[in-house]
């Protein structure tokens, strides 16, 4: 089932009655059921909602995504009890061998430059040199092809001059906000699946709390790349509207493919991080990524 997107970018509040979201405005009221709700976004600073609502929203694996006074989402809220064997996961987990881990990463990055090399090709863009480097990915990625493969990927992708930064101009802040949102619903599916996303298989740093939704988004980004290049052909704007946020949002239900079926990306992750659950229990020996283009 594919679940609601809420965006609150005006004034609002929001409370929970006979497992409806009630959302009331100034102009209106109306009720959503929250089992239908997948993620919230809470941007408008004067929302005010209640307690009871927010640990109903997270006892549903709701992920609730909280803004900074700059619009960008900046925290988020998700349920830490959301597996029956959550011990038994999380020992899985903590005891994977470094052997595992390196291989896990390969895949990742295998997968992550495929994906870019598909989206260069959809755009027809030379794409044939990143096919070698997927083609040359080691255990752990000790070459740094996903660097050397990234280069090449942004120098290709816009048809202007481009330098991706963390902080840079237009369409930096778009890319920004759309792998925001993309890190946020990774990390609501390792939730679901009992795993901790602060523990990574290649990112390791104390002071990010999502280490591992930083690993498994990797192959996801280019389905942001890819949408941010469809704006750009599509809105004059260079400032990140409402509109242009909404849109970044539909990455959230845009179809990816499985070998046996195809399924909307918040739905799709679940079934990546269920398979990532399975190596960690050496039940499987691979992530099961989608495929991004059919």
């Amino acid at each position: 089932m594919i679940k609601r997107t809420l965006f609150f970018g005006n004034k609002a509040s929001l409370s929970t009655k006979f497992e409806q979201l009630i959302i009331k405005t100034e102009l209106k009221e109306n009720s959503i059921p929250i089992e239908d709700i997948g993620f919230i976004v809470i941007e408008h600073p004067e929302i005010y909602i209640s307690i009871p609502t927010l640990t109903k929203l997270s006892g549903t694996n709701v992920a609730v995504i909280f803004c900074d006074s700059k619009h960008m989402p900046c925290s988020m809220l998700l349920n830490l009890n959301n597996h029956h064997i959550q011990q038994e996961l999380f020992t899985h987990q903590i005891n994977a061998s470094e052997p595992l881990k390196k291989q896990l990463w390969q895949q990742t990055i295998k997968t992550k430059i495929k994906n870019q090399a598909q989206h260069l090709q959809s755009l027809n863009k030379p794409y044939e040199v990143l096919n070698f480097h997927e083609s040359k990915v080691l255990n752990g990625d000790t070459e740094n092809r996903e660097g050397v493969a990234a280069a090449h990927y942004w120098k290709h992708i816009f048809d202007f001059d481009f330098k991706r930064e963390r902080y840079g101009d237009y369409p930096n802040l778009f890319l920004n906000y759309g792998y925001i949102i993309l890190r946020a619903a990774v990390a609501r599916a390792i939730a679901g699946s009992g795993l901790l996303s602060t523990l990574g298989i290649h990112h390791h740093n104390k002071y990010n709390a999502f280490c591992l939704a930083d690993d498994i988004m990797e192959p996801f980004r280019p389905l942001v790349d890819a949408k941010v290049v469809e704006l750009i052909n599509t809105f004059s704007d260079q400032e990140l509207t409402t509109p242009i946020k909404a849109e970044l949002l539909k990455i959230l239900t845009q179809t990816v493919y499985f070998e046996d079926t195809k399924s909307p990306l918040m739905v799709a992750l679940t079934r990546t991080t269920n398979s990532l659950q399975q190596c960690y229990a050496g039940t499987a020996r691979k992530i099961n990524y989608p495929s991004l283009w059919n």
